[in-house]
């Protein structure tokens, strides 16, 4: 029994290149552990050639993720779509995740819904293309881009730049942009981390294992932190913004611009969210 009964505030579709770097694992952990949140669809993204051709790679996302749900034991798991392997072209397509996407938009509830998007825009695109007209029904959280614009520097963004460009010259659509420079100041430790997850229970245990079979190619090294920046918008779902900072660029559509993220609550709660999920666990195979 938790200590305090949370209520939810935010119905949540995330959408991710969930074969990918592992930190968008996490994040969905993450999101699903907070009682805040209602995950309410999943969508699994292409991912970047730097992880190998892409082909296949959003099923492979929607496998990782549907057996990450499995293993939280959500009661009630949203499925799990994949998009395509290629980037955003412009004209209408069979696209089954953006079709979840406009499902879970037009389904009628009292809480507001947030589209976390952690990696390119290419089904968020898709969906408002082939249905413009949700796009005043539902605010986009983005991690990707940088404070000086849409640059080709930053992975989410030159994953698919067609895709980026075409959501936010949207004049319906409410953004809360964390860019580069707000997201990758989230941080913690690989001992850290490597701790959390092998103390973690199954849940830890699986997301270690996801790390520690990473295949990346020879020219990435990795140093002694790891950026969990894809878990930066719980502080406008699952968590609360009162200790992050926005700047407001536009009041129609209202886009917000991230300016700082407060890492320390992103992190700490998922290590809290972690420990007590595991705790859990625990306790009932012990019943």
């Amino acid at each position: 029994m938790p200590m305090i009964n949370i209520a939810a505030t935010s119905r949540v579709v995330l959408d991710n290149d969930w074969a990918g770097d592992p930190d968008g694992l996490v994040a969905l952990a993450h999101h699903a552990m907070a009682p805040a949140n209602r995950i309410t669809a999943i969508t699994s993204s292409l991912t970047n050639p730097m992880f190998g051709p892409p082909a296949g790679q959003a099923q492979a996302g929607v496998q990782l993720a549907q057996d990450l749900l499995d293993t939280l034991e959500q009661r009630n798991p949203a499925t799990v779509q994949a998009g395509l392997d290629s980037t955003f072209t412009g004209r209408s397509r069979m696209n089954p995740a953006a079709q979840s996407i406009i499902d879970a938009v037009r389904e009628e509830d009292e809480l507001p819904l947030t589209l976390v998007c952690a990696g390119p825009l290419t089904n968020v695109a898709d969906a408002l293309l082939q249905e413009p007209e949700i796009a005043s029904r539902f605010k986009l959280a983005w991690v990707g881009g940088s404070s000086q614009g849409l640059v080709d520097d930053e992975y989410n963004y030159f994953t698919d730049p067609m895709a980026a460009k075409f959501v936010f010259a949207n004049q319906q659509l409410d953004i809360d942009q964390f860019p580069a420079e707000a997201y990758r100041p989230v941080v913690i430790s690989v001992a850290e981390l490597d701790e959390a997850l092998r103390a973690g229970g199954r849940v830890g245990r699986w997301l270690w294992d996801h790390f520690h079979g990473l295949e990346v190619p020879d020219f990435i090294k990795f140093g002694p932190l790891w950026c969990l920046g894809d878990s930066a918008p719980l502080v406008v779902t699952g968590l609360g913004e009162v200790t992050s900072t926005f700047e407001t660029t536009s009041t129609t559509p209202q886009r917000r611009m991230c300016q700082r993220v407060d890492g320390r609550l992103v992190v700490a709660d998922f290590l809290a969210s972690l420990r007590l999920q595991a705790a859990r666990h625990s306790t009932s195979a012990a019943r």
